[in-house]
C-alpha cells in the first residue's frame, strides 16, 4: 500500500524560504542562499535596521518576517534596480532612503506571491496575504499574529547575499497536518521570472515618482510613523 503524502510545517517553511531565494537571486542576478539549519525560536520580531512583516490567512494563518541588516538591503536594492536599469549614480546609497524600503516592499510582495502560488496549488487551498509593511528601524518589535493560531510554531532561517551580509527569515504558523486523499501532490509550480516581469514596471514607475516629488520621499516615513503608532511605539 503506497504511503500517503502529508505536508508538515517544514516543508511549507522550506517552500518559503525556496521563494525568497529563487525571487532574489533571479531579480539581483546573484546567489541568494538559505542555510541548512532551521532555528526553533519562542516569538516572532521586526530587528533593525529594515523589518518587514506580512499576515497570512485562509487554509491556514500565520506570520512572515524578514529582517534585512543595513549592507543586505542596500546590496539587494543595488543590485535588482541596477538589473531594472537604473543608472548606479542615481541609486541611493542609505537603507533609511524612502526609495530603498520602498523597492524592498514590493520585493517582499513578489516572494509572499510566489509563495502563496505554490502552497495553495499543492494544498488546493485558498490562502490570502495582508500588504507587507515595511519599517526602518533601530529597536527590536516584537509581534503577534491578530487570529487564532493553533499551537503555533515559530521558526527562524538565516540567509546570505551574493556578498556574504546576511538577513533572517522568521516565520510563524498554525502546529497543523495537510493529509492528501489521492495519495500524491500536484507540484506544479508558477515561474518567478514572471513575477519578476510583472511587477518590475511598476517599481521603476514608483522609483521615478519618489525621486521627483517632495510627497513620494515622505510618504514612506509617514506609513512606517502611523504603523508604530498603531503598535504602541
Amino acid at each position: 500500500m503506497p504511503s500517503i503524502p502529508v505536508v508538515t510545517p517544514q516543508d511549507i517553511l522550506l517552500k518559503l524560504c525556496h521563494s525568497v531565494s529563487h525571487i532574489l537571486s533571479t531579480a539581483t542576478s546573484t546567489d541568494v542562499t538559505h542555510a541548512g539549519m532551521v532555528q526553533s525560536i519562542t516569538r516572532t520580531c521586526l530587528k533593525p535596521d529594515l523589518g518587514c512583516f506580512s499576515i497570512f490567512d485562509g487554509g491556514f494563518s500565520g506570520l512572515v518576517v524578514i529582517n534585512f541588516s543595513a549592507p543586505s538591503a542596500i546590496e539587494i536594492y543595488r543590485a535588482y534596480m541596477m538589473q531594472m536599469g537604473m543608472p548606479e549614480s542615481e541609486l541611493a546609497f542609505s537603507h533609511t532612503s524612502d526609495e530603498v524600503a520602498n523597492v524592498m516592499g514590493e520585493l517582499m510582495n513578489q516572494i509572499l506571491g510566489d509563495f502563496i502560488n505554490k502552497v495553495s496549488q499543492e494544498l488546493q487551498s485558498s490562502i490570502s496575504q495582508s500588504q507587507p509593511k515595511m519599517l526602518t528601524i533601530n529597536k527590536e518589535i516584537t509581534l503577534s499574529v491578530d487570529t487564532n493560531l493553533t499551537e503555533a510554531i515559530s521558526r527562524r532561517v538565516a540567509f546570505k547575499t551574493g556578498n556574504n551580509h546576511s538577513f533572517y527569515l522568521e516565520f510563524a504558523m498554525d502546529k497543523t497536518e495537510f493529509i492528501s486523499l489521492n495519495h500524491e501532490i500536484d507540484h506544479k509550480e508558477q515561474d518567478p521570472d514572471r513575477l519578476l516581469e510583472t511587477h518590475g514596471k511598476q517599481i521603476m514607475d514608483r522609483t521615478v515618482k519618489l525621486a521627483t516629488t517632495e510627497n513620494g520621499r515622505h510618504s514612506q516615513a509617514d506609513e512606517a510613523d502611523e504603523l508604530l503608532h498603531s503598535l504602541g511605539l
